[in-house]
């Protein structure tokens, strides 16, 4: 009997990633089960009873969908954040977690650049803006993404800093970034800074108005990662003390409404995540999920494993 590989999309892959995803797994001697478009976390735990794997997008991978997997294996996630799978859970169960790091990095730095273009120019609203050329923009986390970013924005003829504390020097380099010392450091030199932190446990509102407030003059903040690495009061303090300061990203803070009714013009938030959202990192997630699962069934291979 073939081994069962769900993938459960409450927003779909692409076709030709769905694509790409069966002829993968089907050279490999798996049945592809396709979950789309569901709107019931019951759904899914009727689904996943019977999957030994599961690929999925940001859907939410709790306890509950966990405990109705009896014989689920592995969980991949098709981007880089994992912070929609219950890790403990899986854990707890023995079930592997993994992502697929890089493959939406470059979709990432696009975004973020375009984002910063867009209100240089004043949201193309026929006023006169500014340019990127000569700015100094800090990459906060100078991962797959970080790198990305700061190879776009060389490509914009700016002045790119880095700071990542897990990342050796000479790699600040090979990228064409000066490596800086500290989060303050960093922020104290550089009026752009692209925030490129996960979500984690010490990183949930690390983003604060001590260090926010260090920017120099016509600050902006440039976050397409996670919300929670905001908090949220120093980024209304920001918005209220300083003026010139301008915050954009893909994803909006809870206190959208406050900042839309207060400061109109000094924001942009995309409608919903839009990171990777192109039909190239669609295709690439998939895919590397796909053969990630592969390689962990049939060699145990856990490179990109993300739970103990």
């Amino acid at each position: 009997m073939k081994k069962k590989i769900l993938v459960a999309t409450e927003r779909p892959f692409a076709k030709l990633a769905v694509q790409g995803i069966l002829d993968v797994l089907d050279e490999a001697g798996y049945e592809m089960v396709l979950l789309e478009n569901y709107k019931d976390q019951g759904d899914l735990k009727k689904a996943v009873i019977d999957a030994e794997a599961l690929i999925v997008r940001s859907d939410l991978v709790t306890k509950e969908v966990i405990a109705a997997a009896d014989n689920l294996k592995i969980v991949v996630r098709a981007g880089a954040g994992y912070d929609n799978v219950d890790l403990v859970s899986a854990s707890d169960k023995g079930i592997v977690v993994m992502n697929t790091p890089g493959q939406n990095s470059n979709a990432v730095a696009e975004l973020a650049l375009g984002l910063m273009v867009y209100m240089a120019r004043n949201q193309f609203n026929g006023t006169s803006g500014t340019e990127l050329r000569g700015k100094r923009l800090g990459v906060h986390a100078c991962g797959n993404v970080g790198r990305h970013v700061a190879k776009v924005a060389l490509g914009f003829g700016m002045e790119v800093y880095g700071f990542d504390p897990y990342i050796e020097k000479s790699a600040f380099e090979y990228a064409g970034m000066k490596c800086v010392d500290s989060a303050e450091e960093l922020y104290s030199i550089c009026q752009y800074v692209s925030v490129n932190i996960p979500a984690y446990e010490d990183t949930i509102k690390s983003i604060n108005f001590e260090l926010l407030a260090k920017m120099p003059e016509k600050a902006r903040l440039v976050n397409t990662a996670r919300k929670e690495v905001i908090d949220e009061d120093s980024l209304l303090k920001m918005f209220s003390e300083r003026p010139d300061f301008i915050y954009i990203s893909d994803v909006a803070p809870d206190c959208v409404n406050e900042i839309a009714e207060r400061y109109p013009g000094r924001f942009f938030f995309t409608p919903k995540k839009m990171g990777a959202q192109t039909s190239e990192a669609n295709i690439n997630a998939g895919i590397a999920a796909a053969r990630q699962i592969v390689g962990f069934l049939k060699d145990g291979d856990n490179t990109y494993q993300v739970n103990l």
